[in-house]
């Protein structure tokens, strides 16, 4: 096994766990300071502006050489991105607008097909995220952990969100789900190397995705974010990754 192919299953092992382990899935305790969960945001979002973005400008030079025949060509990577963050965003909607539909026992819950495209739809985009395992331990061991770092981070407030809108059936179940879907995406990705194309689009997916997923913690609800802590993680992590 090559030591790029193992760095990258250890890196999946590692975000696998963190869904595996239910971090942020207690009823009580430590999560349930919101501080947490929003500096835990800021440190998402900071790597989409600061990583993500600019990475896509770079990637989006060779996408519009393949694409320079076609319409939009130089805005093709973005349009991505945008189908990404609409695509996420209706799948919360979708919960939130059935959610006092969908009270009962853990067992009647488990029946409701709402859960389940909640799941599959997280579980599709861990298993992206565990794809582009093995495209970042290819530029190097500081690539893949900043990346690791930053999507551990992200996979608490998914964990956190999930357990927050499904409760117990979240906790029972849910959470394996993803973490296989997270193994998944890696043993794809090691099986079917990206080219440089299909890289940068499915980085732009993922750019969408983290921004509406993480912000979603945030938004005004009854979810009730914090501001300054989602400042300093946002800032923090930045000067990570400048520093990095």
């Amino acid at each position: 096994m090559s030591t790029i192919v193992l760095g990258s299953l250890l890196a999946a092992i590692v975000l696998a766990g963190v869904y595996a382990s239910g971090i942020g899935t207690a009823e009580r305790g430590l999560w349930e300071r919101r501080a947490l969960i929003s500096a835990a945001a800021g440190v998402s979002v900071a790597y989409v502006f600061v990583d993500i973005l600019p990475e896509l400008a770079d990637l989006n030079l060779g996408l519009r050489e393949a694409t320079g025949g076609l319409p939009f060509a130089e805005q093709r990577i973005y349009l991505l991105a945008l189908l990404s963050f609409v695509v996420m965003y209706g799948l919360e909607h979708i919960v939130l607008t059935r959610r006092q539909h969908r009270r009962g026992s853990v067992e009647r819950m488990e029946r409701d097909p709402i859960y389940w495209l909640h799941v599959a739809g997280f579980a599709a985009y861990s298993a992206l995220i565990g794809y582009l395992l093995v495209e970042r331990a290819e530029r190097g061991q500081l690539e893949l952990a900043l990346y690791v770092l930053a999507m551990a981070i992200h996979f608490l407030v998914v964990n956190h969100s999930l357990a927050e809108e499904h409760g117990e059936l979240y906790r029972r179940h849910g959470r394996w789900y993803l973490a296989a879907s997270v193994a998944a995406g890696w043993a794809l990705g090691a099986l079917a190397p990206l080219s440089e194309i299909a890289f940068a689009r499915l980085f732009a997916v993922l750019a969408g995705g983290v921004v509406i997923t993480s912000l979603r913690s945030e938004l005004p609800d009854d979810r009730r974010g914090r501001f300054w802590p989602f400042c300093l993680g946002a800032i923090g992590f930045a000067l990570l990754l400048l520093w990095a």
